[in-house]
């Protein structure tokens, strides 16, 4: 779906939406696509879901919010689902336990597709055929909650690569991920320097964007350069032969005890080999290709890394401005290929957007003036802004035209099961 999707209240519009709301709801059956039943019900973690549960989750979320508020007549599916498939809102109701989700053997998958079924003809109907006044509600309703199921689609592939990677069978998921090899680049010399000063962040403009993005502000940035591009497994390789995981000094106290604690000795998917590094991919484990960003690490290993190497994470301020002088483009999940490629040579900034989501040294705060909304949908963003960090930029697993430069994306700074890496930065 492009971020430019007009959601004007306008009925010439609905057409249109209702084909993007077509093409986004079938890319989740495009994922669910090479999956047993098995494989959409296992749960890794508490902190992943089963791929049933997001099919579910995300229909739910038009259920409940328009379909439910706002379609005269309109026959709920089964009402138990919105204690099964209610995530966190409070507002709504109690919720079925996170950590469990992985039990609920039932419903069952062909339910859940019958349920999706259900949901978008009922959308079909709304979109074709509700009130102007009912429209202008929905409008907003609707483009939330088809960029909120392309987050869903990201965590569909992230969590069943978590779930996946401890099956010694080292299952091919996806076997036509194309893990193309280039030759390795040495490490530039010349980072990319940015003059600093008042730069203006945060979304303003026309199109979608998540109530986090803003208000836009004035910020003022010292001057700054940046790593052309991510931090390479081969660089962390180095990081590793070094004795990275052991030299405490490179490490934040939490990050350093959280290494004790889990016995982290190389990012969460590595294996070695006879002697030559591995890695786990939706396509099976292949051999580690030097060339690629170095993904699925926590930011205590980003924030170690920096150290080690002499630089720091940049802010998300400064990413977000640096940003902005590269076409928003890049490796995401419409080509169906769920594994982070290598930068191709070139200058400038290489490998901004795609690929993999980078890690600021920003905590996950509000904007000055922001204020959630006072409905059940302000629970969607305001009430997780504390203890995380911010990352920047998508990853091969985001829809592609889901993201912008002012995307803000947020996880613990132990979580390291997402397509997350690093980019340099350091004081000009």
């Amino acid at each position: 779906m492009d971020a430019a999707t007009d959601f004007s209240t306008d009925a010439s519009v609905r057409p249109p939406i209702l084909s993007a709301y077509r093409h986004v709801r079938g890319f989740s059956a495009t994922l669910a696509g090479p999956l047993s039943p098995e494989d959409m019900t296992v749960q890794s973690m508490a902190d992943a879901s089963p791929t049933k549960w997001h099919l579910a989750h995300t229909s739910w979320f038009f259920e409940t919010f328009i379909l439910k508020a706002l379609q005269t007549g309109y026959t709920v599916f089964d009402r138990s689902y919105e204690f099964l498939f209610n995530s966190y809102y409070n507002g709504i109701g109690p919720q079925f336990s996170r950590p469990d989700r992985g039990v609920l053997s039932r419903p069952t998958v062909a339910e859940i597709f019958k349920y999706r079924a259900h949901v978008d003809e009922a959308m079909r109907g709304f979109i074709e055929n509700c009130s102007a006044r009912n429209w202008a509600s929905a409008r907003p309703l609707i483009a939330l909650g088809l960029n909120h199921e392309q987050q869903h689609q990201e965590l569909i592939l992230t969590d069943l690569k978590h779930a996946m990677s401890f099956n010694p069978l080292h299952p091919v998921v996806y076997p036509n991920i194309a893990l193309e090899r280039v030759a390795p680049e040495p490490i530039e010399k010349d980072w990319i320097e940015f003059a600093g000063g008042l730069s203006e962040i945060g979304w303003r403009g026309k199109g979608f964007a998540f109530d986090n993005e803003g208000p836009a502000h004035e910020i003022l940035l010292r001057p700054f350069r940046l790593a052309p591009r991510p931090v390479t497994n081969a660089a962390f390789i180095d990081f590793i032969a070094a004795g990275g995981y052991t030299a405490p000094r490179h490490w934040l106290a939490d990050g350093w005890a959280t290494v004790c604690r889990e016995g982290w000795t190389h990012p969460i998917y590595w294996a070695e080999r006879d002697g030559v590094w591995h890695e786990y991919t939706l396509a099976g484990l292949q051999p580690l290709d030097p060339a690629a960003p170095v993904c699925h690490i926590s930011f205590y290993e980003a924030f170690a890394f920096a150290e080690w190497a002499g630089a720091r994470l940049p802010t998300e301020f400064e990413w977000e401005a640096a940003s902005r002088s590269v076409p928003l483009e890049g490796h995401f999940a419409d080509s169906e290929d769920f594994h982070p490629r290598a930068a191709l040579p070139g200058p400038g900034l290489r490998q901004m957007f795609g690929d993999i989501w980078e890690w600021t040294q920003s905590s996950y705060a509000p904007y000055p003036g922001y204020r959630p909304d006072a409905d059940v949908v302000g629970e969607y963003n305001g009430k997780f802004m504390i203890n995380q960090l911010v990352l920047r930029g998508g990853s091969c697993a985001t829809p592609a035209g889901h993201i912008r430069p002012t995307y803000r994306n947020f996880f613990y700074p132990h979580h390291r099961w997402q397509f997350s890496g690093l980019r340099l930065a350091e004081d000009a």
